[in-house]
This record gives C-alpha cells, sequence and structure tokens, in this order.
C-alpha cells in the first residue's frame, strides 16, 4: 500500500485526455500522477484529500489539482452513484511551438493556482455542457473548447485547496506511511483517537511521527484531524438538517458541543448555525 503511482490511460499522441468515473465510489486511494486535473462533481458528494488538505466535495462542485499532488475522493456511499467528468494534461503541452508567443502568459492565474491546487468558489455547472462536449468530440474541436475551458478557470474567482506546495514526489516508503494513516483517519475520525494509535501504523515513535506528518502536510495530525471532523460535520449540517447540532458533534467526533462550536468556529469562520444560515 503506498501513494499509487497512477496512470492516466492516453491513446498514442494524445495530450488532452477526458475521463468519466462513474460508481457507487470514486477511486478513493491515495494517488499522484504527473497530469494536472481538472475535475467537474456532477453527482455524489464527500470528502477531498489533496496532500494534507480536507475539503468537502457536491455536486457542481469544480476542482483543479495539480501534477504530483497526493489526493483522494472519498465518496458518501449513500446508494446512489457518484459521477464525475476529468480532462488531464500536463503543462508540457504549452511548451509546443504553438503556444511559443504570448498565449500562455494569458493563463499565468491558472498556473499559479495549480501548484496548490484550487477549487472554484461558485458551483461550476455552467461549465458541465464543455466538459461533457470534451467528452465525445476530439481533435481540434476538443483543443478549442479545452482552450477556452482554461481561459474561464484563469478569470474566475478560485480559492486555493492548500497554501502549502508538496514535493512532486513522495516516496513509496513515506507514502504507504500517509495512505496508512488517512486511511485510517477517514473510517475512524468519529472515535477517540491516540497519537500512539497513528505513529504505529507508521511504524514510527510519536514524536517521530509528528515531525514526519508536519513536514509533508505543513499542520499537526490534530489540526488534519479536527479538519476531517468539521467537513464531516459541515456535510451533515448541510445534507441532513433535522438532526440536532449536538447529536451532529457527537456523530463527527467531537464529544463536547463546546469543544465542537470553537473548533468549528476557527476552522470556518463561523458557528455550526451561521454555517446553515449561509447554506440558504
Amino acid at each position: 500500500m503506498k501513494v499509487h503511482a497512477f496512470k492516466i490511460p492516453k491513446k498514442p499522441g494524445e495530450d488532452i485526455t477526458v475521463q468519466c468515473d462513474k460508481g457507487p465510489i470514486f477511486y478513493d486511494k491515495l494517488h499522484q500522477h504527473e497530469e494536472i486535473q481538472i475535475s467537474i462533481i456532477v453527482a455524489g458528494k464527500g470528502k477531498l484529500i489533496v496532500g494534507g488538505n480536507v475539503n468537502s466535495y457536491k455536486e457542481g462542485d469544480f476542482f483543479v489539482i495539480g501534477g504530483g499532488i497526493p489526493h483522494l475522493f472519498k465518496s458518501i456511499n449513500d446508494g446512489s452513484d457518484s459521477y464525475m467528468i476529468s480532462v488531464y494534461f500536463t503543462k508540457r503541452f504549452f511548451e509546443n511551438s504553438f503556444f511559443e508567443h504570448s498565449e500562455p502568459a494569458e493563463l499565468q492565474n491558472f498556473f499559479n493556482y495549480v501548484e496548490s491546487g484550487f477549487k472554484l468558489t461558485s458551483s461550476g455547472t455552467y461549465l458541465l455542457k464543455d466538459m461533457e462536449s470534451m467528452v465525445t468530440s476530439g481533435g481540434f474541436t476538443r483543443l478549442i473548447t479545452f482552450l477556452q475551458l482554461l481561459k474561464q478557470l484563469n478569470d474566475l474567482p478560485k480559492t486555493r485547496l492548500s497554501n502549502f506546495t508538496y514535493p512532486k514526489e513522495i516516496s513509496n516508503d513515506h507514502g504507504e506511511r500517509l495512505r496508512s494513516v488517512f486511511d485510517f483517519v477517514m473510517k475512524n475520525f468519529d472515535k477517540k483517537i491516540a497519537l500512539e494509535t497513528v505513529s504505529e501504523l507508521a511504524h514510527m515513535t510519536p514524536n517521530a511521527f509528528c515531525r514526519f506528518f508536519k513536514q509533508r502536510t505543513n499542520k499537526t495530525f490534530f489540526e488534519f484531524l479536527i479538519e476531517v471532523r468539521v467537513e464531516h460535520a459541515s456535510q451533515l449540517l448541510v445534507h441532513n438538517r433535522n438532526l440536532p447540532i449536538s447529536e451532529i458533534a457527537d456523530l463527527s467526533g467531537f464529544h463536547s458541543i463546546s469543544n465542537f462550536n470553537r473548533k468549528f468556529k476557527k476552522t470556518k469562520g463561523m458557528s455550526p448555525s451561521k454555517f446553515v444560515q449561509s447554506m440558504g
């Protein structure tokens, strides 16, 4: 088990690859690939881990993940299919002589954000038509649509998925340790998790593990755990509004309502009740 060096299936000579993922869950192994990934969530919801940062996703969300950044989509399996359309390309595509002049400069904002990955601040549903058209088109038609999409992504408001730029390659050994910790947390975040437990998973002493995790995610392990819990609570607040906040806190691993309110506000910048109101 490791950070999988995922190979994007490509036809010979293909520079822009389009892929549809549809099923009960997305590919949920921590993985990385050299291609930049542009994805729209057509259906489904869950949590996206990019490096060590946790983000929720739902229908209409639009993400761009830089090449070489470890990531995984952890779907909520509620019986319905998850569906995502993704476009993959490498920055080498723009080293072609066709782009030798000023064109790439107009996409500088896009590439500045790509290094840490980003999410559009509003729903990307209106870009779905372009993504769908690239599934069935090819050649020059796909190229024109792709360039138009990049121009829109360059100009649209966006938020970084992380403020930390990750090493482009994570060794198999380090990747295995991170993957085992991420996987354990995603399955057990609603329970008490001791530092000694995750340290043993990574085959390290607690002190060594703390240094290892901080160096690779730019945050402590417990900061990461709190993010996972808060994102889970956020999804419950949005999709299960009949649940009392005290129950949501407990289901998310917070066994003190005051601690839940404090951590939620610190992470989201507002109280749980204000968060629900902001969702409309």
